[in-house]
């Protein structure tokens, strides 16, 4: 299938990096222990953490397969089979770096929190994350400037006042409800609106990536007609 022998070349191409793999694992692991002794800012840092490191992830995937493309579209490839290939690695990575995290957090805290409660969070802001990523890479070329966009993405997640009805506004609210929900023992309204912001944001980012993807991927500056 091609989308997965897209996410099969995603995934070797990251994992020639080794230092973005280390940083992949750090950066989580920092944030859950400067706030160790506060198990709900400790959880919600470590999935703040995820969503930056597997938007970075996404982000420069999005950059270093740009110089494929065009071969792979004359070997008979559909933007989507690109995006989506992207897309599909970007998700199991980010399981993949979750999975580790889930585990520390049940082993080290597995009394305080709802554990599957947990599992749903942190697989969202993946799910979030990555096409967030991808549509960020699709929108500015250039890593740096996109490296900066995510940076101040998730600090005014971090910085925005929980109550603040703009906080709906922000990518990783539902991980945010849906931890509020795994962590304070709140009602299931909290898990129920985190569940339907996460999805509607991955799905609303994902059609965004699939437009600006077709219109990039049918674009040939390369080309010049001659005048008649």
């Amino acid at each position: 299938m091609r989308i997965l022998t897209v996410a099969e070349m995603a995934l070797r191409e990251i994992s020639r990096r080794r230092g973005v793999l280390v940083l992949l694992l750090t950066l989580p692991l920092v944030c859950y222990l400067v706030r160790h002794d506060q198990v709900g800012q400790s959880i919600r840092f470590v999935m703040l953490g995820l969503a930056w490191a597997v938007s970075t992830a996404a982000l420069f995937a999005s950059g270093t397969s740009r110089h494929v493309e065009p071969r792979l579209r004359l070997s008979g490839y559909r933007s989507h089979h690109l995006y989506l290939g992207r897309l599909v690695a970007m998700w199991v990575l980010g399981l993949a770096v979750a999975a580790p995290f889930y585990t520390l957090i049940a082993v080290d805290r597995g009394g305080d929190v709802r554990l599957g409660a947990l599992a749903a969070a942190m697989a969202l802001a993946v799910t979030v994350a990555a096409p967030l990523g991808l549509l960020i890479g699709a929108l500015v070329p250039r890593e740096l400037e996109g490296t900066l966009i995510l940076l101040v993405t998730i600090s005014l997640q971090m910085m925005i006042d929980p109550a603040d009805y703009l906080t709906r506004l922000t990518p990783f609210w539902s991980s945010r409800e849906i931890g509020t929900y795994a962590i304070d023992h709140t009602g299931t309204e909290y898990l129920v609106r985190g569940l339907t912001h996460g999805i509607v944001v991955t799905l609303l980012a994902t059609a965004l990536v699939a437009v600006l993807s077709a219109i990039r991927l049918r674009t040939r500056p390369h080309l010049r007609y001659a005048p008649r």
